[in-house]
């Protein structure tokens, strides 16, 4: 179905920031499998080189180094795009708190910079990387896009901003925007490396180094984790779709189930044991809570399925089975 979608982007052009991150490259390789020209601006910052190689002898690739912070790079980017998928930003709850300036400059700043970049191009659709983290302190489950609580961290007020900014150049400019609340995605290519590192590829290289991992908190708080190739689906359901009414709103992208990250680090003790039997007796250790992490979070994909189709593939169980296969080839 997303390969029939697609066909209808043959003969446009897509630039995506952030390309050589781990979703972007992700949407990278699905275009250019499917032999749609693509234009990935990075910086660099957190992508990672080796996440394009593959595309950079690519005829229908074409790399911009550049940072969504210069209003000159975004405008080359968007200069002969007829869409934008916006993946570039900080991300990280704990990078905002320590570095709220940086995480501000990108995400808000870089943003308002694609955003122009874009009206002035005449782009028809810019698709953007919005955040679960924008629901705050609301507490009830499932979140659904239309109420939202008081942001926890400066992460979540950048991301929230983005929203609001969206939504005037959609009503002023008349710039088509789909935002979409990204749900603790997982999946290959993303960094297990560094302070900041989703807690799936941190887990997992660390079964594989024989270190016990650390859960932060008795193991109880939830997440709606969701694998790749369902963030994927969505970003080409939402760059394709004809329904009017499916523009200028925002969704929620997730799988619309919740696991405890003390199930989370069980079921990657079980497939990675698999391949290491000695994995299964490593202990899983505990300390305090973070500072600005929601207790539990799970969505409602019920508005992304009735407007754009949504119909995701991957549960945490093939999911994670997925993503333990590709890191036990790559980071051995």
């Amino acid at each position: 179905m997303t390969e029939e979608k697609l066909k209808t982007l043959k003969g446009r052009k897509i630039l995506i920031t952030g390309g050589a991150g781990f979703i972007g490259s992700n949407l990278c390789e699905i275009l250019l499998e499917n032999n749609i020209e693509t234009i990935c601006l990075d910086n660099f910052s957190t992508g990672k080189r080796t996440n394009i190689e593959p595309f950079l002898d690519n005829d229908n690739f074409k790399l911009i180094e550049g940072d969504i912070r210069n209003l000159e790079d975004c405008h080359n980017a968007c200069n002969g795009a007829d869409f934008v998928l916006h993946q570039a930003a900080l991300g990280s709850v704990p990078r905002s708190i320590n570095d709220p300036i940086t995480t501000n400059d990108v995400n808000v700043s870089g943003f308002l910079n694609m955003l122009v970049a874009a009206r002035d191009a005449n782009v028809k659709r810019f698709v953007y990387a919005a955040s679960s983290s924008t629901y705050g302190d609301h507490e009830a489950l499932p979140k659904v896009e239309d109420t939202i609580g008081k942001p926890l961290s400066p992460y979540a007020i950048t991301k929230y901003v983005n929203e609001l900014y969206a939504d005037i150049f959609s009503s002023t400019y008349k710039l088509n925007t789909i935002g979409l609340r990204y749900f603790n995605v997982f999946g290959k290519r993303q960094d297990p490396n560094g302070a900041y590192a989703a807690v799936i590829p941190k887990f997992v290289q660390q079964f594989i180094s024989h270190e016990s991992p650390v859960i932060n908190g008795d193991g109880s708080y939830s997440r709606d984790f969701t694998y790749i190739d369902n963030v994927v689906q969505m970003n080409m359901n939402a760059l394709t779709t004809d329904n009017v009414n499916a523009l200028n709103t925002v969704y929620n992208v997730a799988y619309g189930e919740r696991t405890t990250l003390i199930e989370l680090a069980n079921l990657l003790k079980m497939y990675l044991s698999e391949f290491d039997d000695a994995i299964k007796n490593i202990e899983i250790k505990h300390r305090n809570n973070r500072i600005g992490d929601i207790p539990h979070s799970l969505a409602s994909i019920d508005k992304a399925k009735q407007l754009l189709n949504y119909d995701p593939k991957y549960n945490i169980s093939n999911g994670l089975k997925e993503a333990v296969n590709w890191y036990w080839k790559n980071l051995k």
